[in-house]
């Protein structure tokens, strides 16, 4: 195996980036960024942390952040499976990275940033939905913004090839096989879709 050990080999290799590549990035939401933004209900977020790295996705049905300045986005922590992994790593680093992605759309927009939890029940109640509210708001405060390379999505036909996952495995299948048959996966799969509905938000 031959590895690339140094950054000069790295740029040699690699060579400039391009103009648009260079101007794209800035410290905060022009307007055309915030609108692209807005219309996302996607994402996956970026942490760091003394057991390493963790990336996780979060969605929402409108858009999966808010942003309140230019400089300052809002992401609720909607119900999940109380790892908190991501959480962990804000409380204790604050570095994040986010990717949002749009449905139908081959740019991707990109966030890099620092993190902090808040418990304000002012910004709790933002979010409020259905009598219920996230337990916590991912405050992150923006050092870089700047939409990615269609590339990447063009390539893997995310959008143009439809419904990719037939035959896929299903959770209830991966927590069988990780447990060499000791998780009952059938019944997971068949309580899945109620308990989702019930814990939804």
């Amino acid at each position: 195996m031959t590895w690339i050990e140094d950054i000069e080999t790295l740029d040699t290799l690699y060579g400039a980036a391009s103009e648009a590549a260079r101007i794209k990035v800035t410290d905060r939401l022009i307007p055309a960024y915030a609108n692209w933004i807005a219309r996302s209900r996607f994402c996956l977020l970026s942490s760091v942390g003394p057991e390493g790295t963790d990336c996780s996705p979060r969605g929402d049905d409108g858009p999966v952040v808010q942003a309140p300045d230019p400089r300052t986005l809002w992401l609720p922590d909607w119900r999940g499976n109380n790892r908190v992994d991501t959480l962990r790593n804000i409380v204790r680093d604050g570095r994040v990275s986010l990717t949002f992605l749009i449905a139908g759309s081959t740019t991707a927009m990109r966030v890099n940033g620092t993190a902090r939890l808040s418990v304000d029940p002012d910004l709790l109640a933002r979010f409020a939905r259905s009598g219920a509210q996230p337990r916590s708001v991912i405050v992150v405060a923006i050092s870089e913004v700047y939409p990615q390379c269609a590339k990447a999505l063009l390539r893997a036909g995310l959008w143009r090839d439809g419904d990719q996952s037939d035959g896929l495995a299903t959770l209830g299948d991966m927590l069988r096989e990780v447990t060499s048959g000791g998780f009952d996966g059938a019944s997971y799969d068949a309580e899945l879709p109620g308990r989702i509905a019930r814990t939804m938000w």
